[in-house]
């Protein structure tokens, strides 16, 4: 079982794959998006929703539930997406400052 995996496209960070025990809901994988792409893409993906551990406000990541029946199916459909390089998926991580000693 894994924890939480990020998956990076270059400098965009695009997925974070999560298995845990702890809010099993929210396993499943995480699709780094922003708010004015989740009309379009739960078009193209019906089951996804809002992760519940981000709170109850919108959020720029969404989810594809692991239990949801086409799990696999979405899961490599995102997948084409991104080597298609979709630009409703990924977005640059905040930098944080180098800390010198």
């Amino acid at each position: 079982m894994f924890g939480c995996l990020a998956v990076y496209v270059e400098d965009k960070i695009v997925l974070i794959l999560r298995d845990r025990k702890d809010s099993p809901a929210d396993n499943g994988v995480w699709v780094a998006t922003t708010a004015e792409h989740h009309a379009s893409l739960r078009r193209d993906f019906p089951r996804m929703r809002s992760i519940q551990l981000l709170g109850k406000g919108l959020t720029n990541w969404q989810i594809l539930p692991l239990d949801a029946p086409d799990f696999e199916e979405s899961a490599l459909r995102v997948c084409r997406l991104i080597l298609a390089r979709d630009d409703r998926i990924g977005k640059l991580p905040n930098r944080r400052p180098i800390r010198t000693r």
